[in-house]
């Protein structure tokens, strides 16, 4: 079921752009948009779900700013078949995507770079995405088509011509929680910076005239219940005013003209107290050096008063821009203090609202905010004339928790048949697969078992999170596995540098610690040191661990760092020794699954192959063959005897590679004049046959 929320979204903030105009040009604008109050300007907006009402405005972008967006449309969370994760599950929805489309900007935008899910990347400054989703991005053409995934559900779908919005296809929620999530977007709508009278006259719609102020702002987002609420802050930002000229209304931040008046009729001049100027005030901004985030800065003064006043520009600044902006709005509400009223005779006409004038030689400037004329006589209301801004010095942002933008990278994978590494039986026939990332951003890719030479495929869930992943750098020489080896090193290279490994002692050591697999052979090492980025040099070495054979391992042959929480089983019903058990991983940095495949050797069901073969003659001419079994349990050395872990002890020897005797103890006679000249011992499992012990008479 799919939900068109926003059918009738407005287009833009403050409703029908001329009526709002008008209504401001029968007021005093100073007064409607400058009016005391503990709060200026719309509240800047966090990151949230996106959520939508009707009639809810969009904001109108400008330059680079982040939002969060409003929901447009939506479908009901389903249930994925096939799913690659960027991030490891944290909690319900595992498997459940959502569809959906969030309106950015009321006005047409270049591109969207960055966007974060609840306060991490979901897509990075280079646009490689963290968690697997499809996305669409219409720009606010006023030729846009519909989205095909909206059209798909919608008997006639809109187009939302002029509207900047994002689609985003089968998220997965599995990385959020089963939820959708807190969503914002760096939004690139125009080259930036911008000029601020620019951005006035695209919000005023042909109502706001005139070139306006030559300031810029990285970034604006116009919002709020009216045009005066969108318009307001860049006033703020530039200690500007707005005053009614031919045509339309003006933003301006300098009086362009100076009068000079003489000799006025009456004159009042009113003082407010100090009290009715702020102590404090307190600028919010987007800070585009905190990845947009909102930052604060603050500027106060001593004296009387009690009045903090907090100004939100809905603005991309910096700090040190911030902070030079508190302290300019705390000096003019200083000045604002005083005020003027005069009266001239009636060459004082030309001096309109928004024209400075100077009385009787003064040197201090006034500028006019209303005029009257009345009785053959003009009234001038005048307001102190700010100074020249103040200039920006280095500030404190505060510290950043920005969210890192780490790459994905494409998917590495390892298939092993592994003893278990536990007391915990394996019941069928599988392979452990084991993942991870060229890069360190990798956290999981989805998992595809196919037991049939891939003409079916079955979904396997995903892999754990990343192991430990690399290759030799050098040959590996065998050694026996009943003695330390102290005098061989592995030397390696790990797939990326953020991978680590580390030493450890002989309790941990005991314990099964820093077991890896090298080739198809598993070993242990006490200590671990890193010589390069990557490279990494092994000692202190225990060979053949589990039961598995030692080798001579080639420069290049694989490592893997074997740990319960980084890897997976996966085993098809059915599967048996002899079968071909091919695995596909997807994950979200890969242009194409990852194949790997494996012939099941039933290594990982199969007790470990005897040891200590040896042959005795005796007195009469007969040979006497005795071993030792080993157990796939009781690996540590306070356990003895190990268990038995079959159901029952059982061994299959092999005489010359012709004959075969089942004997239920480890000893067998041969009898004299056996002839016999090799012996192969193999215990018989549960469920397979172990490797052979060989011995040539």
């Amino acid at each position: 079921m799919a939900t068109l929320v926003l059918s009738t979204l407005g287009r833009a903030v403050g409703g029908p752009i001329g009526g709002a105009i008008g209504g401001l040009l029968g007021h005093q604008l100073d007064r409607v948009l400058f009016a005391p109050r503990h709060r200026a300007g719309p509240r800047l907006a966090e990151p949230r779900v996106p959520t939508a009402a009707y009639a809810t405005p969009l904001p109108l972008l400008f330059g680079v700013t982040r939002v969060g967006g409003s929901l447009l449309w939506s479908t009901e969370p389903a249930a994925a078949a096939h799913a690659a994760h960027g991030k490891s599950g944290r909690g319900g929805g595992a498997g459940y995507t959502a569809s959906f489309a969030v309106a950015l900007s009321a006005r047409a935008i270049v591109d969207v770079r960055r966007i974060w899910a609840d306060g991490q990347l979901l897509r990075g400054a280079a646009g490689d995405w963290k968690s697997a989703t499809g996305f669409r991005l219409h720009r606010g053409t006023e030729d846009q088509l519909p989205d095909p995934l909206i059209a798909a559900h919608e008997a006639h779908p809109p187009a939302f011509r002029g509207i900047a919005y994002a689609v985003f296809e089968q998220l997965q929620l599995a990385d959020f929680g089963g939820r959708v999530p807190m969503l914002s977007f760096e939004v690139i709508a125009d080259a930036a910076p911008v000029r601020v009278g620019d951005v006035a006259r695209a919000i005023g719609a042909g109502a706001i005239v005139g070139a306006g102020p030559d300031a810029t702002v990285d970034g604006y987002a116009a919002s709020g219940d009216s045009v005066a609420g969108a318009l307001a802050p860049l006033a703020s930002l530039t200690g500007g005013w707005f005053v009614a000229v031919p045509g339309g209304v003006a933003l301006a931040d300098r009086c362009d003209t100076t009068l000079a008046l003489d000799d006025p009729i009456a004159r009042e001049t009113l003082r407010r107290p100090v009290e009715t100027a702020p102590r404090a005030v307190t600028v919010a901004y987007y800070d585009a050096a905190r990845d947009h985030q909102v930052g604060a800065q603050h500027a106060g003064r001593g004296g009387a008063g009690w009045r903090e006043e907090t100004v939100e520009l809905p603005a991309t600044l910096t700090a040190a821009r911030a902070a030079a902006l508190a302290r300019d709005t705390l000096r003019r509400a200083e000045r604002a203090r005083v005020s003027r009223t005069v009266t001239l005779d009636a060459r004082a006409l030309a001096a309109r609202p928004g024209v400075a004038v100077r009385l009787d030689g003064e040197a201090a400037a006034w500028r006019v905010t209303r005029a009257r004329y009345e009785q053959h006589a003009v009234t001038l209301e005048l307001a102190a004339l700010d100074d020249a801004p103040t200039a920006a010095t280095p500030a404190d942002a505060g510290a950043a928790r920005c969210a890192p933008d780490v790459a994905i990278g494409a998917t590495l994978l390892q298939l092993a048949e592994l003893p278990p590494l536990d007391d915990a039986a394996p019941a069928i026939e599988g392979v452990t697969v084991f993942a991870a990332g060229t890069a360190p951003g990798w956290r999981r890719a989805a998992l595809l078992v196919s037991d049939d030479a891939g003409a079916s495929w079955t979904a396997a869930g995903d892999t754990a999170p990343a192991a430990v992943i690399g290759a030799l750098a050098a040959p590996l020489a065998r050694a026996p596995g009943t003695l330390v080896d102290r005098a061989g090193t592995i030397e390696l290279l790990l797939a990326h540098d953020d991978m680590v490994l580390e030493s450890c002692g002989p309790r941990a050591l005991d314990r099964g610690a820093n077991l890896a697999l090298v080739g198809d052979e598993l070993v242990q090492f006490a200590d671990a040191r890193q010589l390069a980025p990557r490279r990494w040099r092994l000692s202190t070495l225990l060979r053949a661990r589990r039961g598995s054979a030692a080798a001579t391992w080639a420069a290049g042959a694989r490592f893997v760092l074997v740990e319960r929480a980084t890897s997976v089983t996966v085993a098809p019903p059915g599967a048996r020794a002899g079968d071909t058990l091919r695995v596909l991983a997807a994950g979200v940095g890969d242009a194409a699954p990852l194949s790997a495949e494996r012939v099941l050797d039933g290594s990982a069901l199969a007790p470990p192959a005897p040891v200590h073969l040896r042959a005795r003659a005796m007195a009469d001419g007969a040979t006497l063959l005795r071993w030792v079994r080993r157990s796939r349990y009781g690996w540590r050395w306070d356990e003895a005897p190990v268990p038995l872990g079959e159901e029952r002890e059982l061994y299959v020897v092999t005489l010359d590679d012709a004959r075969r005797v089942t004997v239920a103890a480890p000893t067998l006679l041969l009898p004299a004049g056996h002839g016999v000249r090799r012996v192969a011992v193999r215990q018989q499992g549960t469920l397979a046959l172990s490797r052979a012990a060989e011995l040539v008479l």
